[in-house]
């Protein structure tokens, strides 16, 4: 049976963190638990698999974050953790079986292109734990966590739509889908909130491991006349970035929004506007605490966004977003959370 959860991302969080602290005995610059998790085992008999999808684990985005979220519970806990990178959508399945058979704790399925994958094989191995980010799999074995993307991306519209000089604004998406619709149309809502005027463009590439294809729809976006390009494309968005570097060496004024993580950190501040952060680092070292814990949850599909503290924009925004403007973001992000303003998710 579907059961839906709302939880505090920041209470996940502190719950977390105090099981950590429970638990580790540092010594050396190694950690270990000594509580028993599941099955009766210590923490350093986890061990927790995730497979990426074709973004790859180096996308500087999506996966990246994931997979650092688990090392640091690795350092944290002392627990056992592994990747397997997924070259084409033939090896979802396989990925997810090799975790399986290994006799993984928990197999994390990172993206709503792995959802058909990961349901086949949590059916078919009921007696095995299994998560995913971005898609809701209804299965006794599985823990789904969803994201609202479009409340996010709507803060970082009215970022757009405030500071665009040229009042045309472009989005390119990693691959069209209802997930990164939720980003384009969010995005778009933002906009015309605080600037009804502006133009908005939308590129799709045809995969989240395209940096050229990224480049080549950011270079038209820029060349049609946006200064201002909002990226939700994974490894794709790679390009965007190459291209808007490529550009400010020209001088031209330009601009990206990252998407995920603070991707200024990555890419600098000199062409990072702001970035939606979506905390998928939480999400994913607070369900494997639960694996570790012996409290997985199982037949649960929980949605984060604002008021959770799921989604919002980074903290180092201020460097290049006036204090007027970040006034206003925080203006509506109340607004959002307390219902006055509805972010639509379809068109």
């Amino acid at each position: 049976m579907k059961k839906a959860v709302k939880f505090s991302l920041f209470m996940l969080l502190a719950f977390s963190l105090v099981l950590a602290a429970c638990g580790n005995n540092k010594s050396g610059g190694t950690t270990s638990t000594g509580s028993e998790g599941e099955g009766g085992k210590t923490g350093s008999d986890i061990k927790i698999g995730m497979v990426t999808d074709t973004g790859g684990v180096n996308d500087k985005s999506f996966n990246q974050t994931s997979w650092e979220a688990l090392q640091a519970l690795e350092k944290e806990q002392g627990i056992k953790v592994e990747y397997l990178q997924s070259k084409s959508e033939a090896d979802y399945q396989p990925n997810l079986n090799q975790f399986v058979k290994g006799g993984f704790n928990l197999t994390w399925g990172i993206g709503f292109a792995l959802e058909s994958a990961l349901k086949d094989i949590a059916a078919q191995n009921p007696d095995a734990n299994f998560a995913i980010i971005d898609a809701a799999v209804d299965a006794p074995n599985v823990e789904s966590v969803l994201f609202s993307e479009n409340e996010g991306a709507f803060l970082v519209g009215v970022v757009a739509g405030k500071m665009t000089k040229t009042n045309q604004i472009g989005f390119v998406g990693g691959m069209d889908s209802p997930t990164i619709k939720k980003f384009e149309i969010g995005f778009k809502a933002g906009i015309e909130a605080v600037n009804p005027k502006a133009k908005f463009t939308s590129v799709y590439a045809s995969g989240f491991d395209k940096p050229d294809e990224g480049k080549s729809a950011a270079a038209t976006l820029y060349n049609d006349g946006a200064d201002i390009v909002f990226q939700a494309a994974g490894g794709t968005g790679t390009g965007v970035f190459n291209e808007a570097k490529d550009r400010k060496a020209q001088g031209q004024e330009v601009w990206v929004i990252g998407v995920d993580k603070d991707q200024s950190l990555e890419f600098g501040d000199d062409i990072t506007l702001t970035s939606m952060i979506k905390r998928v680092d939480v999400a994913m070292k607070t369900v494997s605490q639960q694996v570790i814990d012996g409290t997985f949850k199982g037949g649960t599909i929980t949605t984060l966004g604002l008021k959770d503290d799921g989604v919002g924009i980074a903290d180092t925004s201020s460097k290049n977003v006036p204090q007027e403007v970040l006034d206003e973001v925080q203006s509506y992000k109340e607004k959002i959370v307390s219902g006055e303003v509805k972010v639509p998710t379809v068109e």
